[in-house]
């Protein structure tokens, strides 16, 4: 399985205007992902290596799983969308897209992603009766996630305790998936493209006034040069609305009011979002300082267990001590207990 991870990231303006859409994003983008055309747009603008082998997208193909699993079936299968896109070639590859809508990066994603590529292949199998001799068509498994930052690995390997050097180390699985996290994107390389996908992924930010209200502009232009995509505006009509729905804001409920005027509502919400901000910032502050003086009286209990084991320790070592992280001073600390000499606190055991 071809894949990579996304590397940029870039961080959020102070004012914001929206947040991460609501659990019936599930829903959202499962019908929004079941529309040829955006798919299309989502490979072509973000998933470059997938173009190198001549996909035709006029010929995509939607593929119905029969497949579950006995984890969280119901719903995260229902959030899943698989493809079959035909090559210029003449062979087929599939296009697994994973909807991640989870306040938090999913550390198990690759053992998931292993055990989904095995049961898709599975039903080909049973449904194209492949026998012996027959090869396997090419998966690619697309995570598009929306919550904070992803730090899950993006390979299984990365998961299974074994050094390289291993000899079984050949015989490990090399399970992947090509990661889209949406919040990773730079928004100034978003505004350069003018793709719908592009635009969605705007829409997932945490926005300036502003630039939401250049936004909203955007989508409406979009439209105007498309107006036969009728299923698609119905769609971000509704994304917006959730974007906007947690933010007390009244919006109209009609489908066509991206054409409204929303500058009426915009100073209610960058106000919303100053005092919000406001809130965070006081909460950040609070819960740094605790940790500061956490880091700080373990600092002083491993002196003073030291200087009790060892004798006087060294300027330049009290530094160290001081600056460290309150979870190297709790390693330290439990080392310090029973170390053999004073080297062999710091030092990390062979």
């Amino acid at each position: 399985m071809v894949a990579a991870r996304v590397e940029m990231r870039a961080p959020f303006a102070s004012y914001v205007l929206n947040t991460p859409l609501v659990p019936d994003s599930d829903s959202l983008y499962h019908r929004l992902f079941s529309i040829p055309c955006m798919v299309e747009m989502l490979v072509r603008e973000f998933v470059p290596q997938a173009l190198a082998i001549g996909l035709d997208f006029s010929r995509l193909q939607r593929v119905n799983t029969k497949f579950h699993t006995s984890r969280r079936p119901a719903r995260r299968r229902e959030a899943d969308v698989i493809w079959r896109l035909p090559t210029r070639e003449g062979t087929d590859i599939y296009l697994y897209l994973l909807l991640e809508f989870q306040s938090e990066s999913d550390w198990w994603m690759a053992v998931r992603a292993q055990v989904y590529q095995g049961l898709l292949w599975q039903q080909i199998i049973e449904e194209q009766k492949l026998g012996a001799g027959a090869r396997l068509p090419p998966l690619l498994l697309l995570v598009l996630h929306n919550g904070t930052h992803w730090t899950a690995p993006t390979e299984i390997r990365k998961l299974i305790a074994l050094p390289r050097e291993s000899a079984l180390w050949s015989w490990q699985p090399q399970v992947r998936y090509y990661l889209l996290d949406m919040g990773a994107f730079p928004g100034h390389q978003l505004v350069r493209r003018r793709s719908l996908a592009a635009l969605l992924f705007r829409l997932e930010r945490r926005l300036e006034t502003a630039e939401a209200e250049r936004l909203l502009g955007e989508l409406r232009n979009w439209f105007r040069r498309h107006p036969d995509q009728r299923r698609l505006r119905q769609l971000f009509a509704e994304l917006v609305r959730q974007a906007f729905r947690g933010l007390r804001v009244k919006v109209p409920v009609h489908n066509d009011f991206l054409e409204t005027k929303m500058q009426s509502n915009f100073a209610r919400i960058g106000e919303i979002w100053k005092q919000e901000a406001l809130t965070e910032g006081r909460e950040k502050g609070i819960a740094e300082g605790k940790a500061k003086g956490r880091a700080e009286a373990k600092a002083e209990d491993l002196v003073c267990l030291l200087v009790g084991r060892f004798g006087a320790l060294a300027p330049s070592l009290r530094t160290r001590i001081r600056r460290a992280r309150l979870a190297t001073l709790e390693r330290w600390f439990k080392r310090a207990i029973a170390a053999p000499d004073l080297r062999s606190v710091f030092n990390s055991p062979r």
